[in-house]
């Protein structure tokens, strides 16, 4: 069917729908002139036998159609099945039919055999007009009742509730919207599971990360306080290992503040054309010094005709500082960190690869969730609290972009993230 019979389908249906009694009037009118017609042109009556079956039919469709209205509008013919409502309208349907051409019947025929003949047919019409329209309304008050059933599972818990659809009317439409509803409240369950399992997380990573250095801090302020420690190598030995705590604990900070922001979804951040060499240069000088104390060869890679990328200068330093910061963690002395950019039809690609063990399956799945910490990484001597990727993915694609990690064929990991072209 094309869209126009489609559209104007629709349009009939809401005529009547917002007016049901339209239907009543309609139908009266037109069963009225279909049959007042049909005997003027067939038997050619006169003017009074015309009058008089207009008349009666008028009459008694009128009387008998508004009775049964007025009964249906006060509840009389209405109960809390559809099936037994449907019955009752039917049967009033046949009745209002039978008894007006009775009456007809009865002053226009004089042979009685006719007479008998006609109102037999009639009831036969009538049984197999109820009888088929009965077999509809089943159907019709069985998808309304599988798709109350489901309501009342999805109402009780059951999120795996769904309607079978079968054809293409009102019934099945209202069954694909109550499927597309419930998948919307599943995926809103699943979320919120989601949402419920980072929150113990977060509490149960956080009092961690935050109790460890502290508790750390406190002895050795005790020492320090209670003149444990007298040696003055020692003592700055101490300070200094405070200060790592202190550092780590603001990074911490650093880090939960920044993923709030990102969470809250807040204004996009404001870009402008830089240059994807000057991102790779300024990363190599801040973490030289870091690399050559752990042992680690740390270098570029920037390829040829890169362009510019329209980017906030401060968030994409923060997403290649967690990068390279997590690599140099994860690669062993006599190991190599590169970090380089390469331009793609798409934008440019910036990449931090390493030659340390790689990702397991399950770091490749779960990588950039938070608080995700691979079992190599969940020691305090590898430092970190989970957060690096996940606020390195929040700030990629708040630039638009996208970020993936992967192992590398010749060993090593690499993590990547594209940043669209200005």
């Amino acid at each position: 069917m094309s869209k126009s019979g489609s559209a104007g389908r629709s349009t009939v249906v809401g005529w009547f729908g917002r007016a049901p009694w339209r239907i009543l009037v309609v139908g009266m009118a037109l069963a009225l002139g279909v049959a007042t017609a049909l005997f003027y042109g067939l038997m050619a009556p006169g003017p009074g036998d015309l009058a008089l079956l207009a008349a009666t039919l008028a009459v008694a469709s009128v009387l008998a159609v508004g009775l049964g209205y007025l009964l249906y509008r006060r509840g009389w013919a209405r109960s809390s099945s559809l099936m037994v409502t449907l019955v009752a309208t039917y049967l009033w349907a046949a009745l209002v039919t039978l008894l007006p051409v009775w009456l007809l019947q009865r002053q226009m025929f004089f042979n009685e055999h006719d007479l008998i003949l006609s109102g037999v047919l009639l009831l036969f019409a009538a049984i197999v007009a109820t009888t088929y329209g009965l077999f509809i309304a089943a159907g019709v008050a069985e998808g309304l009742r599988q798709t109350a059933v489901a309501a009342d599972r999805l109402a009780a818990g059951d999120a795996a509730a769904r309607v079978p659809v079968v054809g293409r009317d009102e019934v099945a439409r209202l069954g694909e919207s109550f499927n597309a509803m419930a998948d919307r409240l599943q995926a809103a369950a699943d979320r919120q599971r989601e949402v419920e399992t980072l929150r113990r997380n977060l509490i149960a990573w956080t009092s961690h990360d935050l109790r460890t250095p502290l508790t750390a801090i406190r002895v050795r302020v005790e020492a320090l306080h209670d003149g444990l420690v007298t040696e003055p190598d020692e003592a700055r030995r101490y300070v200094a290992a405070m200060r790592a705590d202190v550092m780590a604990l603001n990074a911490l900070l650093d880090d939960l503040f920044e993923l709030a922001q990102l969470d809250a979804g807040g204004p996009p951040p404001e870009r402008s054309p830089h240059a994807p060499a000057d991102f790779v240069a300024d990363c190599l000088r801040r973490f030289l010094p870091v690399a050559e104390g752990r042992g680690v060869a740390l270098t570029g890679d920037v390829g040829p005709d890169t362009g510019v990328v329209a980017a906030q200068v401060g968030k994409v330093e923060r997403v290649l500082g967690n990068l390279v910061d997590n690599a140099l963690r994860h690669t062993p002395p006599g190991g190599r960190v590169i970090v380089g950019a390469r331009a793609t039809p798409e934008g440019v690609v910036f990449h931090v690869a390493d030659s340390g063990p790689g990702f397991s399956p399950d770091d490749l799945a779960h990588g950039f969730e938070q608080f995700y910490r691979g079992e190599a990484a969940r020691s305090r001597a590898m430092g970190g609290a989970g957060l690096g990727l996940a606020i390195a993915r929040g700030i990629v694609e708040a630039h638009g972009g996208r970020i993936w990690v992967e192992n590398r064929a010749e060993g090593g990991a690499r993590v990547s993230f594209l940043l669209p072209s200005a």
